[in-house]
């Protein structure tokens, strides 16, 4: 009798263990995508299945080639508009696609790093009993988690501002994960990578993982002038997809040494480079530049829900490693007086840097990770190499 109580409790034990498959939500922009993959990245070097939820968006499917080990799949746009019977019917749409996929390959944990391709797999992935965990990486909390949250077990928050603004149980600061190629590299050998001299500074430019026509527009006409003033600036320009050529003309009229493209996979040789970074505020992009130790000129997408953009500037403003504008404030002469302030005081810019430093969080994807195998009760958690294997300068080259 003994026996067969202790088969049947063994049997219980099996059935009733989560499977160590993991969907991950993370669609839309580089914001939401980038920390998925690093999670995801760090959860196949456990032996785990991770499904990678995106979006058809083109950056997206950029973006993923840089997931391996990972199977994607591309869900249905859905986003909150002003026509109820089209947003009712691409949301269908998506929970019908969810609900085929996790019946084919069932999760244990549903991670969802917020935006509305999230909505779906955490709604049916909580009708099949996984375990739901939520990541917020702006200082504004976003409408999908908010929405969301009170289904989830577990949230983890980047800003600890945004900790009251989201409901739920179990509410954690984490940091925000970033990619395990996020390591400090000499910048002499970054800019080798990048066909860059070595000995002379660089500016880098960049809109966010889908670009930005405002910074570029900023970009090209204050070109002349920082010409004159810093003739020797090297510039690395990721353009996104619109008026690539255009920009590429601008810097060689000029005579001036310019890496200009539309997007960059490896983005550790760029912010490596880099002395200096002119972005947007998102939050992926400014814990990247925390990892890498890179001072900004930060200026907000003035168009963001909730200008969360700016609040995420702010907190960094407040530290001493970033200055921030506002897109209509910044005029080419008034962006070419702060560029040339800053390279002409490398105490300056290094403070910043250092400031920068402070947000660093190197254990945000550990963290998110050892997490969710204590809520899940998954066994045999072992400490695990986190730092992906980094492509070696002569790949990236090549």
């Amino acid at each position: 009798m003994l026996q067969v109580d202790c088969l049947l409790l063994g049997l219980f034990k099996i059935m009733s263990h989560l499977p160590r498959c993991v969907a991950i939500a993370c669609g839309g922009t580089g914001g939401h995508l980038f920390p998925g993959i690093a999670v995801g990245d760090a959860l196949v070097a456990r032996g785990f299945e991770v499904l990678l939820l995106v979006s058809p968006k083109e950056v997206d499917q950029t973006a993923v080639k840089s997931a391996y080990g990972m199977e994607i799949e591309a869900l249905p746009m859905v986003g909150l508009t002003r026509n109820p019977m089209n947003f009712s019917y691409k949301f269908l749409q998506s929970v019908n696609c969810c609900r085929k996929l996790f019946l084919r390959k069932r999760p244990g944990a549903v991670l969802a790093m917020g935006g509305f391709t999230s909505v779906s797999p955490v709604i049916v992935g909580k009708i099949m009993g996984a375990k739901i965990f939520l990541h917020e990486a702006n200082a504004v909390s976003g409408r999908a988690n908010r929405i969301l949250s009170p289904l989830a077990d577990e949230v983890y928050v980047q800003f600890p501002d945004s900790l009251p603004q989201v409901m739920g149980s179990d509410v954690r600061a984490t940091g925000l994960p970033v990619r395990a190629t996020m390591e400090l590299v000499s910048k002499a050998d970054a800019r080798t990578v990048l066909g860059l001299a070595d000995d002379l500074p660089v500016l880098l430019v960049m809109g966010g993982s889908q670009g930005a026509n405002a910074i570029n527009q900023i970009i090209i006409d204050a070109l002349p002038y920082l010409k004159k003033v810093l003739p020797e600036l090297q510039f690395i320009h990721l353009t996104g997809t619109q008026n690539l050529e255009q920009i590429r003309l601008a810097y060689d009229a000029l005579g001036i040494r310019a890496v200009v493209r539309p997007f960059l996979t490896e983005m550790e040789y760029a912010l490596g480079a880099a002395d200096l970074v002119v972005s947007r505020s998102g939050a992926s992009s400014l814990a990247e530049f925390s990892s890498m130790e890179l001072p900004a000129i930060l200026i907000p997408y003035p168009s963001a829900v909730d200008d969360h953009q700016r609040s995420n500037a702010q907190t960094f403003v407040e530290m001493g490693a970033a200055r921030c504008f506002h897109q209509k404030q910044l005029t080419p002469r008034l962006f070419t007086r702060q560029i040339k302030e800053l390279f002409n005081r490398p105490a300056k810019l290094k403070k910043m840097a250092e400031s920068m430093k402070r947000w660093k969080s190197k254990c945000a994807t550990e963290e998110v990770v050892k997490r969710m195998y204590e809520v899940c009760d998954w066994e045999d958690l072992q400490e695990a190499d986190f730092i992906a294997s980094e492509p070696r300068l002569a790949e990236v080259v090549s």
